[in-house]
């Protein structure tokens, strides 16, 4: 492990940074983020994110001994109280660190074996946000686009109920305009998720590169949005509710799609009799 310095001031210049980037998630040009939580370090370092600064409450040192830390990282060892008051939690955990967000490309979501990709909407809820990122990397998604109005994947909240799946997931940010001329470069089907007036979701094949488009918790995707997308779905509910959760139906959506693919990919006898006659 690296070795630790003790600092006692609030006005170090990383505990600062660290308190900022809490505060506003992409407020640097150097695409710095601020993690809270032992577990999220540990995805970090395992996801081989670069980590510039680890913050840990004095006489708690012990707590990263289980962590494979790089010789070149800097640790700092913070009094609890001052360590508290710059992380964003109720209940702070005594540890924090400063990372460097991944660095992806179009390349890395698109130049890929028969892409699944889920695009968000002006999605405005970081927990319905991590987990959908969450759900993404479950079902085997190869990445994930933000359009103007969503929230950002390294706002705290988002980072928890993401579980580590933000350092892993290839994410870009981009317009519409943008993200729709891709789409149709690679040849994506583009299937806005629907609570009306769409097709029902098990009667469309998933087994091509396609891509969900999932709109505000609110009102949904914006008409301007839909109308750019060559296919409307909608998951069937039998119950009497009017539309699901935005986290929920993301992650039906990929999860069915994820099916889709496995039965696709089994030897033609070893599929389900009703796939074989699908087709």
């Amino acid at each position: 492990m690296p070795p630790i310095r003790s600092i006692l001031s609030k006005q170090n210049p990383s505990l600062k940074q660290l308190r900022a980037l809490l505060l506003k998630p992409q407020s640097n040009t150097d695409r710095l983020v601020a993690i809270e939580g032992f577990h999220l370090l540990e995805e970090a370092l395992a996801s081989r994110v670069p980590v510039k600064t680890i913050f840990v409450a004095a006489g708690r040192e012990s707590t990263l001994d289980s962590l494979k830390i790089p010789s070149h990282i800097e640790i700092l060892a913070v009094p609890a109280n001052i360590l508290a008051a710059a992380v964003s939690t109720e209940a702070p955990q005594p540890v924090a660190a400063l990372i460097q967000q991944p660095d992806w490309s179009w390349k890395s979501l698109l130049d890929l074996p028969n892409p699944l990709l889920v695009i968000l909407a002006g999605l405005q809820d970081p927990g319905n946000l991590g987990t959908i990122l969450r759900s993404a990397e479950a079902f085997g998604a190869t990445g994930a686009i933000l359009l103007p109005g969503t929230v950002s994947p390294w706002n705290s909240k988002a980072l928890r109920a993401s579980a580590g799946s933000v350092f892993r997931l290839p994410i870009l940010h981009a317009s519409a305009e943008q993200c729709f001329a891709q789409l149709d470069t690679a040849g994506i089907q583009s299937l806005a998720a629907m609570a009306h007036d769409a097709q029902p979701l098990d009667s469309f094949p998933l087994t091509g590169p396609l891509a969900f488009i999932i709109g505000s918790e609110g009102s949904g995707l914006a008409p301007e949005i839909a109308a750019r997308c060559q296919h409307r779905v909608t998951i069937p509910c039998p119950g009497p509710v009017e539309s699901l959760n935005a986290a929920v139906a993301a992650s039906i959506l990929l999860y069915q799609a994820a099916q889709a693919r496995a039965v696709q990919d089994q030897p033609e006898q070893a599929r389900p009799a009703q796939a074989r006659r699908s087709r």
